[in-house]
């Protein structure tokens, strides 16, 4: 008997390079600045109550939609920093981390034939996501420096197929920030147009320098078309645990959960459970997050002041991108893996979160979510270039 062809559903993809690049850690037994998690634990308490609820048995299935209690303090916490309130019944959706997340929302939104409009830097779900959905990814590059929206190249990609358009503020991998006005003139942008949006916002509470996070959750009329993405595993230092949440009117918001529910159904119980708790006990946990990644992130920068690295100090997110055109003209990819075999330094290149790099950029991204012994360690063999 002949076996039936294997057509692949995603032909260009290959395995991600943030598992290329702790996989090859691993082997060289780098320090790992490279893949975007913390190498320190949750909050105490919060992991207390972990165990508290696998002692009472919370180890079920939770509701589809999240436990109530954790979709009620979301609800609390969007109101209490962006001034809108959600409804926790039909409008907040919990989800097995991020990704989760962004696969059921752009799946929900994108039909076959649909464009999706992605802005260069884009984290590297986005497009195989767009593209299961039978859709197409049309790339943006974002402006630089600075990495902020060219709003005429935006413009110019908008068409009768734009089905969605895609943020990520604050950036990864560039730790760049959209700010008020930046919302406002997307809104007009998009007012003519049928397009929805997807905002990925997992890095919401790690805005630096005096700046604030503006949120979709806090524009009125870009929020009656989008679906705003974020993620607890950034916020409470345990990436591992995907749990993450979605927001939208309810309209889009069934719609997601009519996809969600086949994608993972429910999210682990004890986990929302033991997060509701530390989050009613603890609304202020999220407030001390900016003077805690920016302490990392100037450690980060002062520790590589007088490197041949070039950088400037990211706004938001715990990534720093740094320039390394002084050292080497190697494409960045090449650069990397040579930081890695010869230096045991692990970094991101940031050319595979583009659909076509600028040329001549020398870019890789480093993660200060780190212990500063790692910090420490990673700077000294960087300053060695």
């Amino acid at each position: 008997m002949t076996n039936p062809p294997l057509i692949s559903r995603l032909p260009s993809v290959g395995t991600t390079i943030f598992t290329v690049m702790s996989q090859l850690a691993l082997e060289h037994r780098a320090v790992n600045t490279g893949q975007g998690f913390p190498d320190f634990e949750p909050p105490l308490e919060l992991r207390e109550r972990v165990a508290y609820h696998l002692a009472a048995r919370h180890n079920q299935y939770a509701p589809m939609a999240g436990v109530v209690a954790l979709r009620e303090a979301i609800a609390a916490k969007v109101a209490r920093h962006y001034g809108r309130s959600p409804s926790p019944g039909s409008e907040i959706t919990v989800t097995s981390g991020g990704t989760d997340a962004l696969a059921s929302s752009i799946l929900a939104l994108v039909h076959p034939g649909d464009e999706a409009v992605l802005l260069d830097p884009a984290y590297d779900s986005y497009q195989p996501i767009v593209e299961l959905a039978g859709g197409r990814a049309v790339r943006v590059p974002l402006a630089r420096p600075g990495f902020g929206i060219d709003w005429d190249r935006l413009a110019g990609a908008l068409g009768v197929r734009t089905r969605l358009v895609m943020i990520n503020s604050p950036h990864n991998p560039s730790g760049a920030c959209l700010a008020a006005a930046d919302l406002d003139r997307l809104a007009a942008l998009l007012r003519p147009t049928g397009a929805f949006v997807i905002s990925d916002e997992v890095y919401e509470h790690m805005v630096f320098d005096g700046h604030r996070h503006a949120s979709l959750n806090g524009h009125a009329e870009l929020a009656e078309r989008s679906v705003v993405v974020s993620s607890f595993g950034k916020t409470y230092h345990a990436t591992g645990w995907k749990v993450g949440y979605t927001i939208a009117p309810p309209a889009l918001t069934e719609e997601v959960r009519k996809v969600h529910q086949f994608v993972t159904f429910a999210t682990a119980s004890v986990l929302q459970y033991a997060i509701a708790d530390f989050m009613t006990a603890h609304p202020e946990w999220e407030d001390q997050l900016p003077a805690f990644y920016q302490q990392k992130r100037d450690r980060l920068v002062a520790l590589l002041t007088g490197s041949r690295l070039d950088l400037e100090p990211a706004h938001a997110t715990y990534f720093q991108l740094v320039d390394y055109s002084a050292i080497s003209d190697k494409p960045d990819t090449e650069f990397a893996l040579e930081l890695i075999r010869s230096h045991g330094v692990v970094t991101i290149p940031v050319s595979p979160f583009c659909g076509a790099p600028p040329a001549g950029e020398r870019l890789v991204r480093l993660c200060f979510a780190k212990e500063d012994a790692t910090l420490q360690a990673a700077a000294e063999r960087l300053r060695k270039l």
